[in-house]
Order: structure tokens, then sequence, then C-alpha cells
């Protein structure tokens, strides 16, 4: 989403933007104005920009380029969305922003049905019923389980698939069912 979008969106001036995130208002008038690309700014920027906005630093440059980080980055940003939003804030903002949609339409498959897993087992945490608008997309599985980074390397160093295996058996049903393996949301730092 553009920032002067965002700015207007969440009624926030530019000048507020700098008092609050710490970028110069130069900086932040010369994204607004076009003069710099908000793709070119430093993650440490782009990380300012967002924590105000209340937006991720993917929803700032996403419709400027295409990234793609490694699944397992992406988990990990997904996982501390939740802890600092909190189960009811990551569930009202993924719903709202759609993010399930956009990613399987992205053709991303991965993420989608990481995103849709992790509203369903939010969901079920906290007894709260399943948005019924990704009904068509809950049949889907992904060909072959995906693993943690950290349970291949396990599996490797022992020579052998017993890790591989516990780690699916002790799957989240939520995510297993989509053949992602995931054992652990909640303890990120």
């Amino acid at each position: 989403m553009d920032i002067n979008e965002l700015l207007e969106q969440k009624n926030i001036t530019k000048y507020r933007l700098s008092k609050e995130s710490g970028v110069p208002h130069t900086t932040i008038n010369d994204i607004c104005n076009g003069r710099v690309r908000i793709e070119n700014c430093s993650a440490g920027t782009l990380y300012k920009l967002a924590q105000v906005l209340g937006v991720t630093v993917e929803d700032l440059v996403k419709d400027r380029m295409e990234y793609r980080p490694a699944f397992d980055t992406f988990k990990s940003n997904v996982c501390h969305m939740v802890k600092n939003m909190g189960d009811l804030g990551f569930i009202i903002d993924t719903l709202e922003n759609d993010r399930v949609r956009y990613y399987f339409n992205k053709k991303w498959y991965r993420e989608s049905l990481y995103m849709l897993a992790m509203l369903d087992y939010l969901s079920r945490e906290n007894d709260l019923p399943l948005c019924s608008e990704y009904n068509d997309l809950r049949a889907a599985r992904l060909s072959k389980p995906i693993y943690p980074v950290s349970i291949l390397v396990k599996s490797a160093f022992a020579k052998n698939d017993k890790v591989l295996q516990e780690s699916y058996e002790n799957a989240i049903p939520e995510f297993k069912r989509f053949n992602i393996v995931e054992n652990e949301i909640r303890n990120v730092c």
C-alpha cells in the first residue's frame, strides 16, 4: 500500500510519523513525494515506519517489488506478528487484509496455507468459529511435507528420519492438515 494512503487511512501526519518513528521529516517527505523510492530505504527505516503505521515492512514495499522471503523467514515473521499483535489482533488484521487469499492469488501456496493454518489454530485456541470464506482452500494440501530447517538439520546430523517422523507426528493439527510441520508458534524471541 502507498505510504500516502496509509497516512490518510491511519489519520497520521508526516510530522507525527517522523516524531514517532524517529525517521527524519525530510526523508518522509521525500518518500511521500516520490523523490526517494521506499523500497530503497534501509531495513531500519522501513521497520520504524511500519511500527508506527501498524503494518508490516512487507506491506510498505509489496506494491513496489516482488520479494518472497525464505519460507522459514516468512513463518518467523508471522509468529512475531502473532506475538506482537496478540491472537485476536492477528486474526482481525489477517482477515481484514485478506492475507490468505492475497498469497494464494500470487501462487504462494505455502505462505497462503500457513496463514490459513495459523488462523484456524488461533481460532481453535480462542474458541472462535472458523472463517468460512476460506473453505475452498481448506481442501488444499502441499504435495510433500515442509519441515522447519532446524528439524532438517537435526535429522541430517542424526543420520536418520526418526527426528522427521517425531516432528510430523507432533505437528499442530491445523498445520499438519496442509502438510506443513509446525510444532511451536509461540516460542519466538
